[in-house]
């Protein structure tokens, strides 16, 4: 339990400070964004050692099983009722980022078990991240983003 609470506490941290750091470099503060940064990658090394000991991280290709299930509950089960309450509650902006999330969920589930089912061929694909709604394209940008509508240089090579 304790486990799974840190782990939670960890990864929620990694992300706060990523942001606080770039909010930071926005600002002109360029020394505030790099300890948010030191401190986000600390959280990081954190997270990775709990999930070590919890035993999260297993072999390869049951780590793709475990996202596929993970990204199949989020855009079936989880953003679906976050929609309908941000809608409710005339949140445009959460709704919109629930939207966004959702489908790039969507996308997410379909390119790891594409990757799962050639796992034993290896196959070499480069990975683009629309930096606007978090959607994953595979070899090269498209023109145009089909979830967001972001313009192609809106994606970024994923090393």
């Amino acid at each position: 339990k304790n486990l799974k609470e840190a782990i939670a506490g960890e990864s929620q941290a990694n992300r706060k400070y990523a942001a606080f750091a770039q909010k930071a470099e926005e600002e002109g503060y360029p020394t505030v964004a790099k300890m948010f940064r030191a401190a986000s990658e600390a959280e990081a090394i954190h997270a990775l050692a709990e999930m070590k000991a919890l035993g999260i991280i297993k072999t390869t290709a049951e780590n793709l099983k475990g996202a596929i299930e993970g990204e199949t509950f989020e855009f079936t089960h989880m953003y679906p009722g976050f929609i309908e309450e941000a809608e409710k509650d005339c949140h445009n902006q959460a709704k919109r980022a629930f939207n966004h999330a959702n489908e790039a969920e969507k996308v997410h589930a379909a390119l790891y078990q594409k990757l799962l089912d050639s796992l034993e061929s290896k196959p070499e694909v480069e990975y683009y991240l629309c930096t606007v709604c978090g959607n994953v394209a595979e070899n090269g940008p498209p023109d145009k983003c089909p979830i967001c509508g972001a313009p192609a240089k809106a994606f970024k090579i994923v090393d």
